[in-house]
């Protein structure tokens, strides 16, 4: 079966051009040059989709730029709205990502509030895994029209997907305003209230509930916080004022010092420690990305961020999973295997960007061999795990990991010499580790023909688990072919 489609990796290096372009774009919104800042952020949406700060940023330049447009049906004619519409539709077709979503921001400057356009580019981010984006765009589209159909059907969709239940429900009972007499949509909202679960560090509760124009606001940039704050007292009276004010949470006066003091980066680290003790990912990852803003890029606060970005996809993971093996469908399943592919992309990026960093870093390295082989990039994967086997506290884990990646080439004698490899590192023949080197070793020797060998490994495995999976079958059928 074929994986599903993922967005493209981001090089460090495109996401350095494109953070330079971002940046670009932010001073042009703060002069208030809104067509530049629009070119600036539309290409950062359109080679990095599934970044949800570029996106923000884009939604509120065109807020600023059409704020007139409080409806989609103000630009709905539009002879230059339907062209980019059509265009954005075609793309998407061919799974031409770039132009499709080129052609999406393009429609968006003609149409801010387009609920087709605004659904297609929800469609495409869904298409490469970009959950983030999809319902950003989702929410987008339900402000500008809280009773559409279509959006609402969608949302509900996207957001049982995440297990975010109440919220597809009170998208649902919208279409049961409009169609009374669609008993399907009785029966989904009866299942989704059994199936209902809070999730704990999962997407905001107000994401996709009726919005206003303020919530195009990028709530994941430190600069509107900036903006919004009063100029910061001096450091005395500062001090005495929240000494005077009641006990709060430490999560309140975190937020307060981040409002007085918004240079001071401890504040945020320990803020977003908060949340990730909490499992508030997203939360933690809001902090982080103010943090990174205000610090000019410090490698720890986007080191952090990339943790608190994998801890809370493989959440959503863990909530597809679950619901995949309780309704058992294939839709569910296809879901789950989306969701797995989305973390593993995201992780395959953020060691790719670390391993480039930190070249001699072997950990760095094995992590990213692991998540490209995941994503079938076996050749890849090979030479990342090659540099690995220096570190010898995991040869024999690297080496069956290199074998299985040769396999998959075709690489026939390359493999074996690595399972070999793996089986001689990994001294104990009780070992999980030992068993399944030893296992791909025979099985592969009995595809090539090579009986002696095949026999050795299988008959050492048999020796020390004969039960391991089919390997008495295997011995038997040796024995076969040896008298035939």
């Amino acid at each position: 079966m074929s994986s599903p489609p993922q967005a493209r990796p981001v090089s460090a290096a495109v996401r350095q051009r494109l953070q330079q372009l971002f940046e670009h774009g932010k001073k042009s919104l703060d002069k208030g040059d809104f067509q530049y800042a629009h070119d600036m952020f539309a290409q950062c949406v359109s080679e990095d989709p599934a970044n949800l700060v570029y996106l923000q940023h884009l939604r509120a330049n065109l807020a600023r730029k059409h704020p007139e447009a409080k409806k989609s049906s103000l630009f709905g004619g539009s002879r230059k709205l339907k062209t980019a519409r059509s265009a954005l539709s075609k793309a998407i077709d061919k799974g031409d990502w770039d132009a499709a979503f080129a052609a999406g921001c393009e429609a968006l400057d003609h149409g801010p509030n387009d609920v087709t356009t605004l659904l297609d580019l929800a469609r495409a981010s869904a298409e490469l895994g970009a959950t983030e984006c999809q319902l950003y765009y989702l929410k987008w589209a339900l402000d500008a029209e809280p009773k559409h159909e279509q959006a609402n059907r969608q949302a509900a969709d996207a957001l049982a997907a995440v297990g975010q239940f109440e919220q597809a429900i009170a998208c649902l009972k919208r279409v049961q305003e409009i169609k009374p007499q669609d008993h399907m949509v009785a029966k989904t909202i009866s299942r989704m209230s059994v199936e209902q679960t809070i999730q704990k560090g999962g997407y905001n509760q107000e994401l996709l509930r009726k919005g206003s124009s303020e919530s195009a606001t990028p709530d994941a940039d430190a600069s509107s916080m900036l903006h919004q704050a009063h100029p910061a007292p001096e450091p005395e009276a500062a001090e005495e004022a929240l000494a005077a004010e009641p006990a709060k949470s430490r999560e309140k006066q975190l937020l307060e010092q981040i409002r007085l003091y918004p240079a001071e980066l401890e504040n945020y680290r320990e803020l977003a420690d908060e949340y990730t003790q909490d499992e508030r990912y997203r939360d933690a990852e809001r902090v982080l990305q103010k943090a990174l803003t205000v610090s000019s890029g410090d490698l720890d606060l986007r080191e952090r961020l990339e943790e608190a970005q994998i801890r809370r996809l493989r959440q959503q993971t863990e909530v597809a999973d679950r619901r995949a093996e309780s309704e058992g469908t294939d839709e569910a399943r296809k879901l789950a295997r989306k969701m797995h592919a989305q973390a593993n992309q995201v992780e395959l990026e953020v060691f790719a960007a670390r391993a480039e960093r930190n070249p001699g870093n072997l950990t760095f390295q094995y992590e990213l061999g692991l998540r490209l082989k995941r994503a079938g990039k076996f050749r890849e994967a090979i030479q990342a795990l090659q540099a690995a086997r220096a570190d010898n506290r995991r040869l024999a884990d690297t080496q069956l990991h290199l074998g299985e990646c040769f396999q998959k080439i075709e690489q026939f004698r390359l493999a074996m010499s690595s399972y070999e490899a793996a089986v001689a590192a990994a001294t104990d023949p009780s070992t999980d580790l030992h068993k399944l080197a030893r296992y791909r070793a025979g099985v592969l020797a009995m595809g090539l023909g090579e009986l002696d060998k095949a026999e050795k490994h299988l008959t050492e495995l048999a020796a020390a688990d004969f039960g391991y999976r089919d390997v008495a079958d295997r011995l038997d059928k040796l024995g076969q072919m040896r008298n035939t």
